[in-house]
């Protein structure tokens, strides 16, 4: 039997289920069938190098979830049959788990999810909603934005991108500015030049925040969503306005 390594990959990323908990013994069994070699020293060390930390008893005894089976099945596939070694294999991992898509397996590269957009290019609502949970290093930012360190420190500079707090991770917006940032540079427009953008979005947001000002001492339990679904369609609004704007303008050039 092989192994899917799309399926294996999903699962690898998925959360432990709080349920169907099971001892290594198990483990092995249900393993062995693809990875005929494998042995409970194999898992052990497996568990040692950080690939998976399954949960002990108050005995110290190892139970482990189905979403750690996976775990194990997607690492010892990379290890067998694509021949990463075991600290690539953790680096992957780790990507997966911050919210980057499982690699193809041919070029074993995590990939960011798609930006939700409107079919005229323009941000929905829906993609002012959505809150992901990707969380890129700076040298991941660098490669997939496509970007050098020099203009990195220069869209810091002038506050395009900034890191999470506290984390020094990078989310998907700060994913798009840099792309965006880099295609206007093939133009000559240096970060310098988009600080006027960021001076505007900032006064936008401040509009934003006036309109739902009211709404934040509302205690009543449907306030939050209610403020929820405000921001997500002034925002759009907002972005429409000021594209259609720009857009108008430049017919006069």
């Amino acid at each position: 039997m092989t192994t899917e390594p799309t399926s294996a990959a999903a699962s690898a990323g998925q959360s432990s289920s709080p349920t169907a908990r099971m001892n290594i013994g198990e483990v092995l069994e249900l393993l062995r069938e693809d990875f005929p070699t494998i042995s409970i020293p194999k898992i052990r060390f497996l568990e040692e190098k950080g690939i998976v930390t399954p949960e002990r008893t108050s005995s110290g005894y190892r139970k482990f979830s189905h979403a750690d089976v996976e775990r194990l099945r997607y690492a010892l596939l990379l290890q067998r049959d694509h021949h990463q070694p075991l600290a690539r294999i953790v680096e992957i991992l780790d990507a997966i788990d911050r919210g980057l898509e499982p690699p193809p397996l041919v070029a074993l590269t995590p990939t960011v999810p798609d930006v939700g957009l409107a079919a005229d290019g323009l941000p929905s609502p829906e993609s002012f909603r959505r809150h992901d949970d990707l969380r890129l290093s700076r040298r991941e930012l660098l490669k997939i934005a496509d970007i050098d360190e020099s203009l990195l420190d220069q869209l810091e500079q002038y506050g395009l991108v900034v890191p999470r707090r506290g984390t020094g991770h990078y989310d998907s917006d700060a994913l798009v500015v840099a792309t965006t940032a880099r295609e206007l540079a093939d133009y000559g427009l240096e970060p310098r030049h988009l600080r006027a953008f960021k001076t505007a979005a900032d006064r936008e947001v401040g509009l934003v925040e006036q309109v739902v000002a009211p709404q934040r001492r509302a205690s009543d339990p449907a306030a939050s969503a209610r403020r929820e679904d405000t921001v997500a369609q002034l925002a759009t609004l907002s972005v429409r306005l000021h594209a259609t704007l720009v857009k108008a303008g430049l017919r006069r050039i």
